[in-house]
């Protein structure tokens, strides 16, 4: 999926997983808030000021990864949210997961990538505080890093799909629960085919 590759969408690649990922994080805010929840080295005491999109467009900025990397980050971001049902992403985790998942992204698909204290500094966060998040965040994958073409096209193809289908919407006050469950979708990357093989996540 070229299209998504080219430099010249990633804007609005950024802006779309920007909106999508703040709606699942205020989504889960609701839905978890009285239930336990298990407290991870990804969770912060308060929510970061600095919203998602702009967090992801000072990711974008300044990482100087391929446009690849963050589809694969999404994958990751996908894989974390199914293998760690007791993790939902919240308002609390969203950031550093995100981080860490480009950073994860970058090592596995770029030839040449900056080390984790480069990485620490545009997250804002120490190095030591970098490095206990890319192994729990290992760990918390199973370390299965790699994305195979057919996955890779999978989630391409329903990102261009939700992007012309849907153009980013910016969540507000009007955002209901009752279409929440339309929020994101996983793929069983089990199935070669890669058709019809969706279900809701379970965030």
């Amino acid at each position: 999926m070229a299209e998504l590759e080219n430099p010249n969408t990633m804007p609005n690649l950024i802006t779309f997983l920007s909106s999508l990922l703040q709606r699942v994080s205020e989504f889960n805010d609701v839905a978890y808030r009285f239930h336990p929840q298990k407290i991870s080295v990804f969770h912060g005491l308060t929510r970061p000021t600095i919203s998602i999109q702009g967090y992801l467009e000072r990711i974008f900025k300044y990482a100087n990864c391929s446009p690849s990397c963050f589809i694969v980050a999404y994958v990751y971001l996908d894989r974390f949210a199914q293998m760690q049902p007791s993790l939902p992403i919240n308002s609390f985790n969203v950031h550093r997961l995100l981080i860490t998942s480009v950073m994860v992204a970058a090592k596995f698909m770029d030839d040449i990538y900056y080390n984790n204290a480069y990485y620490a500094k545009v997250g804002g966060i120490s190095t030591k505080e970098m490095n206990f998040l890319e192994v729990d965040f290992l760990f918390a994958l199973g370390f299965e890093l790699n994305v195979t073409p057919n996955t890779f096209h999978t989630y391409c193809s329903y990102l261009q799909r939700e992007m012309m289908l849907q153009p980013p919407l910016i969540p507000d006050s009007s955002l209901t629960l009752g279409s929440s469950s339309e929020l994101h979708l996983y793929f069983n990357e089990d199935d070669s085919s890669h058709q019809n093989q969706q279900q809701q996540l379970a965030l």
